[in-house]
């Protein structure tokens, strides 16, 4: 009966992985893969180009940021939506349309907001005195933006589940609380977040791998600059394999040591929630 699950898995997980290191210990390009075992040449490689190292830096820190925003704004929305009563509503359904907006799309509708000559936000900015303004003219701009938009799409999916999470806490708690004289945040401390603190923590950790993985608002807004501002490591890893010299080895290698990051800091996120949750039990 497992058999078809430990096929699915030997198939989507197990055969792509091997594939990946075989590439990352050889002189493979798109024209030839695996051509010569190089042992591990291919790392020192990684490591010496000047984008990829930072990247792993900015990468990390763009995940926790987008990470801890999205899960707390998420949280309070979700909130301010439970207190207004009755289901998620109109109101809610039209909050999750950036959600379902393919990340192409956002991209390009966000560009053109920013365009500083005829773009959509260019007479706001002159209304507030900044004419011509360009927020991805700047190495903090540029990032900030990314970070703002990303935010932007993905708050709706932080709220969602928050919003469901606050479903199973029971209304006659709230009530006894109440009628104790608990403020609201005493009431949430001791009643309410116990029971959607697991919810809440596995939002974290879901937001902060889709922070690591973001690759399509940097092609589309950015292209990783100006310089390496923005050069995230899935676009880094990106050019390698397929632009230029199509180095597939190289990025095989920035691959692994990419997913080896995401790995500890999700460790270090997963041990964090352990400990919160064992210490609310």
């Amino acid at each position: 009966m497992a058999a078809p699950a430990v096929a699915g898995l030997a198939l989507l997980l197990v055969y792509p992985t091997i594939c990946l290191v075989a590439l990352a210990v050889t002189k493979s390009s798109l024209a030839k893969p695996l051509n010569r075992f190089t042992r591990l040449a291919n790392f020192t490689g990684a490591f010496a180009s000047p984008a990829f190292t930072p990247s792993l830096w900015k990468s990390t820190i763009f995940a926790v940021i987008v990470a801890v925003v999205t899960t707390l704004l998420g949280l309070g929305i979700a909130l301010l939506l439970r207190h207004r009563g009755g289901g998620f509503g109109v109101v809610g359904a039209l909050f999750l349309l950036p959600l379902v907006t393919a990340p192409v799309l956002v991209g390009v509708a966000w560009k053109l907001l920013l365009a500083p000559v005829g773009g959509g936000l260019a007479t706001v900015f002159k209304a507030v005195g900044l004419a011509g303004f360009n927020p991805l003219g700047s190495d903090v701009g540029a990032f900030v933006v990314l970070v703002v938009i990303h935010v932007w799409q993905w708050t709706p999916f932080a709220t969602l589940i928050a919003f469901a999470a606050l479903g199973v806490v029971r209304p006659e708690l709230l009530e006894s609380a109440l009628i104790d004289g608990a403020t609201a945040w005493r009431s949430f401390t001791t009643v309410t977040w116990p029971a959607i603190a697991p919810s809440i923590w596995a939002v974290a950790v879901l937001e902060l791998v889709i922070g690591f993985k973001v690759f399509d608002l940097l092609v589309v807004i950015t292209a990783g600059g100006p310089g390496f501002s923005t050069s995230l490591s899935p676009f880094v890893i990106y050019q390698t394999g397929l632009r230029g010299s199509f180095d597939m080895g190289t990025a095989a290698a920035q691959t692994l040591v990419f997913g080896l990051v995401v790995g500890a800091v999700a460790t270090v996120v997963t041990t964090l929630r352990a400990r919160a949750l064992k210490a609310d039990a």
